[in-house]
């Protein structure tokens, strides 16, 4: 994501439904004035400007409604909270390349452009508000069809998420019957790059919304499946020795295109050898699981044992040799580890 998409995603959330800036913009859009509004000032906005007169005072729907009625821009704080100036005549250099028609949009385009700062238009014939930041124009669009992008996005993520808990259920099979593959980690990574995505986008539409987003902002919450957990947890269990840089965050990287070539995903992520090589986990991914696990006796045992195989063959006495580990951490490894092992070799491996 570049700096533009950034700001944009910030400027979204001044827009969004349920804001002052955005209360004021629909009252423009149901009076059919249309409206040019620059957010912020600067030598270069003071250096383009004409005519108008000073403000200074503090923002309202109504006062920006009433503002718009008058030829000019308005001139607005960079956090959008005060009306600095009103029927202001912008003349931006004409030589900035535009692909807008309108002479509202030409103009907000070009300032866009010279100053670097956002301008918003309302558009009176088309019923529309524009965003530009830049060379870039987004379009601010009505709640309704956000909302059903996002309900969209959202009943995505789900099944994206059941896909994922199944695949990782499949990959505790496979490392308890130590059969492990490049291939099946990768598949895993893929799964959670696309589940992180699809959070991004969703969590997106939520900011668009503004107030409108509440309800799709809670299922988000209730519904996380903390891929950047789970994802260190992986590549720990993975990475390996030789290897510097080894991580799932270069997923991030790769385009839509990219990311369904497993071959590709595998090697995004670090791995240097065939799909088909077996890898050996070291367990963290599975101690996690165990409650009130401290991450330091997680560690000692692994380094004790040598990884998952050898923690399960481990007889509690001998899990009890490993520092911080006593009686009743013994048995409760011994319980789920059991519990685990015993599950997974039932669960089918294609």
């Amino acid at each position: 994501m570049n700096d533009i998409e950034i700001r944009a995603r910030g400027m979204r959330a001044v827009l969004a439904p349920g804001t002052p800036l955005r209360a004021g913009l629909e009252r423009i859009l149901s009076g059919r004035t249309g409206a040019l509004l620059v957010l912020g000032t600067s030598e270069k906005v003071r250096r383009i400007s004409s005519g108008g007169f000073v403000l200074d005072e503090p923002f309202s729907p109504t006062a920006l409604r009433e503002l718009a009625k008058m030829d000019g821009a308005i001139i607005l704080s960079g956090h959008g909270d005060r009306i600095l100036a009103a029927a202001v005549q912008l003349m931006p250099d004409p030589t900035l390349p535009t692909m807008e028609t309108g002479t509202r949009h030409r103009t907000a385009e070009r300032v866009a452009q010279e100053t670097g700062l956002p301008v918003v238009t309302v558009s009176a014939s088309m019923n529309t508000i524009a965003l530009f930041l830049g060379d870039r124009r987004f379009q601010v669009e009505a709640p309704a069809a956000i909302l059903g992008r996002a309900n969209l996005a959202l009943q995505t993520l789900e099944r994206y998420r059941t896909r994922l808990q199944q695949l990782l259920v499949r990959l505790s099979a496979l490392e308890v019957q130590d059969q492990v593959t490049v291939h099946d980690v990768a598949v895993i990574g893929q799964r959670l790059e696309m589940v992180r995505r699809l959070e991004a986008e969703t969590a997106d539409y939520v900011t668009e919304l503004g107030t409108d987003g509440r309800l799709i902002g809670l299922q988000l919450v209730e519904a996380d499946s903390g891929v950047g957990h789970l994802s260190a947890l992986l590549a720990t269990d993975y990475a390996p020795e030789d290897i510097d840089g080894f991580g799932f965050h270069h997923l991030a990287e790769l385009s839509d295109a990219a990311l369904v070539d497993t071959a590709l995903v595998a090697r995004a992520i670090g791995f240097e050898d065939s799909l088909d090589d077996p890898l050996v986990a070291r367990g963290y991914r599975q101690l996690a699981g165990i409650q009130r696990l401290p991450s330091s006796v997680v560690e000692r045992l692994i380094n004790h044992f040598g990884g998952l195989q050898g923690i399960i063959g481990a007889t509690s006495a001998e899990l009890r040799e490993v520092e911080g580990v006593g009686d009743h951490r013994a048995r409760l490894i011994r319980d789920l580890l059991a519990q685990i092992a015993e599950s997974m070799y039932g669960q089918p491996l294609d």
